[in-house]
């Protein structure tokens, strides 16, 4: 079994009204990965993996593409040993 890895990224492009907070739940929870998902004032989209490494490696791969629609032009990624992530994986509403 891997290790746990808890990231934290920014995804940035076409990636607010295109589905992209519920594929990413879907997504994140067919890896069993925990954290959350929101969209952010300046349009991007930030979201908060937390999992087996594997896991989370194939979720920032994934992320890159994001649902049909989407067009992801930059992607920041963050390692947080500082964060503890929720359980289960959520929407968060502004």
């Amino acid at each position: 079994m891997s290790a746990t890895r808890t990231v934290s990224i920014i995804v940035r492009g076409r990636v607010q009204g295109v589905s992209y907070r519920v594929w990413t739940r879907s997504e994140a929870r067919a890896r069993g990965l925990r954290g959350f998902v929101r969209n952010r004032d300046d349009g991007s989209v930030e979201a908060l993996f937390s999992g087996p490494a594997d896991a989370v490696a194939a979720m920032e791969t994934a992320c890159r593409f994001g649902p049909p629609g989407a067009r992801v032009s930059d992607m920041d990624v963050r390692e947080r040993d500082d964060l503890a992530a929720p359980e289960g994986f959520e929407i968060l509403r502004d």
